[in-house]
């Protein structure tokens, strides 16, 4: 099979290995940047937050008690657990 390509000069090619160039070098960049501790951090900082806010708060911004006292009640029973524990292992 014969090669129907039009053949092309010298400054296209260079033209074409500078723009490729150009795109690697940005790809580059942006995936240094993704892979940043504090990027990452970051991430992982907003999405926390966003799922604490969706499960604590409704639509209109208002708190969700009956969730909220789920929370502290859990918390409550945690604390006085840990805290019967600790009077029957250090009564020695």
């Amino acid at each position: 099979m014969a090669n129907k390509q039009p053949s092309r000069s010298v400054k296209e090619i260079e033209a074409d290995i500078s723009a490729t160039r150009s795109r690697l070098a940005r790809t580059v960049d942006e995936l240094t940047y993704r892979v940043s501790p504090d990027t990452i951090k970051a991430n992982a900082i907003a999405s926390l937050k966003g799922k604490v806010n969706d499960a604590t708060m409704d639509s209109e911004g208002n708190p969700r008690y009956d969730r909220l006292a789920t929370v502290l009640g859990g918390v409550a029973v945690v604390a006085v657990t840990l805290g019967g524990l600790r009077r029957i292992f250090n009564r020695s």
